[in-house]
């Protein structure tokens, strides 16, 4: 084939001869009489597609006349007719477009600005095969074969809240006889260094990141990614815990209530329970969740986000069932949806007065008994470790 500008170059000139001279370049009857029939055959056509989709508005319909109309003009001109894509295919592309941005490489070449990219990519699908690890540590659980494995969702940039961590409660690989391992669990964000936090992974064997892009939205991503992980990467460990990066996590505490008689080792799910938690609605709070993505006033029964554990058998059922759910922002709902989904439902812990949330301030003794707390900060989380695990009586 020729230069496609040197062909239009000639059709042009061929234009123009036509024009100056119409009585040289009469075409044939028959040519004539083939055009009208092929332009009533793609008025027909068209006119079936209107009709075909009552979804389709007219000025839909009018797009496809004129992409018809573009392809009868460039096939009469000797161009390879244009693909004619409808417009619920093309909605369809789009959306696969979109997706193609949650990969390392459509971030680095994507030129629009990072609040526009969280503004098209805060709500995908939830089911984890559709990303991949970027760093995974693969072997950590065949080498340490662990009894708990606790998994940290945190921002890429948040090292100091890694770092407390490693100096508090995730330091211990042995608690109470039985081995723990302590993971990072991490999405992307172009405004952190790549090759600091590949130097962080070389050092500590910590990390876990996966090619989502890592903001608030899309925790629920973050979770089942985790899920993923555990299921793949880390099946033989016997419990599992989602714990956030601002909490004081009372590991002592945590195992001794593992290894208790009657704990189940199959289908158990555990933490501070939430009962008929209506959804919010109004879109100015943090929590907010509109009827599209989930449509029922309140949420299943759930454990509270900050903190929830669950036998390791879980994470594959949590992962396969999530095909099937509709994914939505708030990421320990979503979880209950899974286990309601499988016909289980949380269990309440043998001391539900362990599971904590927030507290006013600092106790030692109070410290001695939970299992978690929400501290809000690594400077308080190390501050308050270092008094806690000071010589002496906790009361």
């Amino acid at each position: 084939m020729g230069d496609q500008n040197t062909g239009s170059d000639e059709e042009l000139g061929q234009t123009r001869q036509f024009a100056k001279h119409p009585h040289q370049q009469k075409p044939p009857a028959f040519h004539s009489w083939f055009q009208g029939l092929l332009m009533l055959c793609l008025l027909v056509f068209v006119v079936f597609l209107a009709f075909s989709d009552s979804t389709l508005s007219w000025s839909e319909t009018l797009s496809i006349q004129k992409q018809y109309q573009r392809f009868f003009n460039k096939s009469k001109q000797g161009h390879t007719p244009a693909y004619l894509i409808h417009p619920k295919h093309r909605a369809f592309l789009n959306k696969m477009k979109e997706n193609t941005l949650q990969t390392p490489e459509g971030l680095q070449h994507n030129t629009e600005p990072h609040t526009t990219q969280q503004q098209r990519l805060q709500y995908h699908e939830a089911y984890p095969h559709n990303y991949r690890f970027v760093m995974e540590n693969a072997e950590v659980c065949k080498v340490n074969s662990p009894f708990l494995v606790l998994m940290v969702p945190v921002a890429p940039s948040n090292v100091a809240a890694r770092d407390a961590i490693r100096a508090t409660w995730g330091k211990d690989q042995v608690v109470q006889g039985k081995k723990l391992l302590t993971l990072f669990v991490l999405g992307l964000d172009k405004t952190h260094d790549v090759e600091k936090l590949q130097q962080e992974n070389q050092q500590h064997n910590d990390l876990i990141q996966s090619n989502f892009l890592d903001t608030y939205l899309n925790l629920t991503i973050k979770t089942m990614v985790i899920m993923d992980w555990l299921a793949t990467r880390c099946p033989a460990a016997a419990y599992a815990m989602k714990v956030d990066s601002d909490m004081f996590l009372n590991v002592d505490n945590l195992v001794i209530m593992l290894k208790k008689p009657g704990i189940p080792q199959k289908n158990y799910l555990t933490g501070m329970l939430m009962w008929n938690r209506p959804v919010v609605r109004s879109k100015n709070s943090k929590w907010y969740v509109p009827e599209e993505m989930y449509p029922e006033p309140q949420y299943p029964t759930y454990t509270l986000g900050m903190g929830y554990v669950f036998s390791n058998d879980l994470p594959a059922k949590f992962v396969d069932v999530s095909k099937s759910i509709k994914p939505f922002n708030i990421e320990d709902a979503y979880i209950g949806m899974c286990i309601k989904k499988l016909g289980l439902s949380p269990t309440s812990p043998p001391d539900p007065s362990q599971f904590k949330a927030y507290n006013s301030k600092y106790d030692r003794c109070e410290f001695s008994k939970v299992i978690t707390y929400i501290i809000g900060s690594a400077e308080n989380l190390k501050n308050f470790w270092a008094d806690y695990k000071k010589p002496g009586p906790h009361c």
